[in-house]
């Protein structure tokens, strides 16, 4: 099997609220509450079609948008569909609001355009949720409580558990308040 190179492990950890990717062993157990993460698969599941799905992975990992959306053409047949899940910043937000990431966060007509341009079909869009099972108050707690059951075990790690949930705070506070979270189904 392939090792992920340290770049990619870099843009992964960007993606998941890390701020080091000495986080990753951590992961399955600071998780481990939630069922799913980053999609709403009820509203993906609706679909019956061949496609492919970027669930709120934040577009760095495959690139800016338009180099995403490039990367997510090319894995689906002519007439598939590309689902994403996103947060995109209103039209009346301001980037400047958004705590945690902001650079990865666009306004929806940023993206619209890039839909356009990759000459992807918006067939629907489907308000949703970012973040997964858990509500932002009950996934923080969970999130919180595994942090620091890990303080326990690692005290050395303290500061970076810490950083986590801080980060974690701070996107469950953009999608409460900064950002929009809306599936897009695109048409190739």
């Amino acid at each position: 099997m392939k090792r992920i190179t340290q770049k990619t492990e870099e843009k992964l950890a960007r993606s998941l609220s890390w701020e080091s990717t000495d986080l990753l062993p951590f992961m399955p157990y600071l998780l481990q509450d939630f069922w799913e993460l980053g999609s709403d698969p009820d509203v993906m599941a609706e679909k019956g079609y061949d496609c492919v799905i970027f669930g709120a992975v934040g577009p760095d990992v495959l690139g800016g948008p338009a180099e995403a959306l490039r990367k997510l053409k090319a894995t689906v047949k002519p007439g598939g569909y590309i689902l994403i899940e996103e947060g995109y910043i209103p039209d009346d937000g301001r980037r400047e609001d958004v705590r945690f990431n902001r650079e990865a966060y666009f306004h929806k007509q940023h993206w619209t355009a890039r839909f356009k341009e990759a000459g992807l079909e918006l067939v629907e869009t489907a308000s949703g949720h970012c973040e997964g099972h858990l509500d932002g108050d009950s996934g923080l707690a969970a999130i919180t409580a595994r942090a620091g059951e890990l303080m326990e075990k690692h005290p050395d790690q303290k500061a970076m558990f810490e950083g986590y949930v801080r980060n974690q705070r701070d996107e469950y506070e953009d999608i409460e308040g900064s950002l929009e979270c809306v599936t897009w189904v695109l048409r190739k």
